[in-house]
């Protein structure tokens, strides 16, 4: 049996949903003086798990973005794409295999698809190098861009990432060059442009293929320029200070739509995407499906204008007027 991983914040909740297991697994046919506890502790239970997931703390919305369940890139490209393509190599030095590259059908819409890649154990997270980017990575992703450029493709992202390899190979390669690269190529595609955050979206990893016309955040992920562990690290010398400074950091879905960066919050099951992945599946195609029409009406100036006007809107807060 699969051993489950439990957050920090959940082992009071689980503790007592193994106690109501152990319980419910006894005869109560032979023990009825057990059958209003049970009852009692199922009630208790539900009021806990309530309470627990709908007043997550920043710190423990990243926890919920690193769930080692947590459905990847590659699962929602399976469970919302068809007809699906994929890309690799970046015609210069190799293939990274922590980006997904590929040609796809989303409702009727064909598009191309880009998304930082996890593994689901060891062996491929250490393939995929965690979802870490190298240079070659972002070269293949602009490959990609503009693929969907020149034939009218739309541009579908899934951010997932601690953010871009800082590795000394890495630098050798090119990984600043890449990544800004990537960002110029990014804001000026004449296509429409949907990118969806699904977990992890650390700095300009996560940027190089993470923004566009439209940005859907699941409730647990996170996006911001730096992850709670370095911060602390440069703040405070500490990385154990990570939940302290995760909460000073405005990287929730919410914070993100409240500074007009993300558009909109996808709602998560209670406990994250993990506990029920097809139900957030569904919810990821509906809204990019919607997003894709709505933007298909665009014409390739005005998106370029919209996209240009929303970048040099981050960071204005307030007017100068009065």
């Amino acid at each position: 049996m699969k051993r489950r991983h439990v957050m920090d914040f959940e082992r009071p909740l689980v503790e007592l949903e193994d106690k109501l297991a152990e319980l419910r697994s006894l005869d109560l046919a032979q023990n009825p003086e057990l059958a209003s506890e049970v009852e009692s502790l199922a009630a208790q239970i539900d009021v806990l798990r309530e309470e627990t997931y709908a007043s997550l703390s920043p710190w423990e919305r990243v926890q919920v973005s690193r769930h080692p369940d947590r459905p990847k890139t590659q699962d929602y490209v399976a469970a919302i794409c068809t007809d699906v393509i994929e890309l690799h190599g970046d015609r210069t030095f190799g293939d990274d295999e922590a980006i997904l590259a590929a040609l796809a059908t989303i409702d009727g819409h064909r598009v191309a698809v880009l998304g930082h890649r996890k593994g689901k154990n060891t062996s491929e997270n250490i393939a995929r190098n965690f979802g870490m980017v190298h240079p070659e990575g972002f070269r293949k992703a602009m490959r990609v861009m503009r693929l969907a450029e020149k034939f009218g493709l739309p541009l579908v992202t899934f951010i997932d990432t601690p953010g871009a390899y800082p590795g000394i190979e890495a630098e050798e390669r090119g990984q600043a060059w890449a990544i800004a690269e990537s960002l110029s190529l990014l804001s000026g595609l004449r296509v429409p442009v949907v990118a969806v955050g699904i977990g992890e979206g650390g700095s300009g990893g996560a940027l190089a293929i993470g923004f566009g016309d439209r940005l859907i955040m699941l409730e647990n992920a996170y996006y911001s320029v730096i992850s709670p562990e370095a911060c602390a690290s440069i703040l405070h010398k500490d990385a154990g200070k990570a939940a302290e400074v995760a909460s000073c950091l405005s990287m929730t879905a919410t914070d993100l739509v409240g500074l007009g960066i993300a558009d909109e919050v996808l709602p998560e099951p209670a406990g994250g995407a993990h506990r029920a992945p097809e139900e957030v599946f569904g919810a990821v195609r509906a809204r990019v499906a919607t997003a894709l029409r709505e933007l298909g009406s665009v014409g390739s100036d005005e998106l370029q204008e919209r996209r240009y006007a929303r970048l040099r809107a981050i960071g204005v807060i307030g007017s100068d007027e009065g």
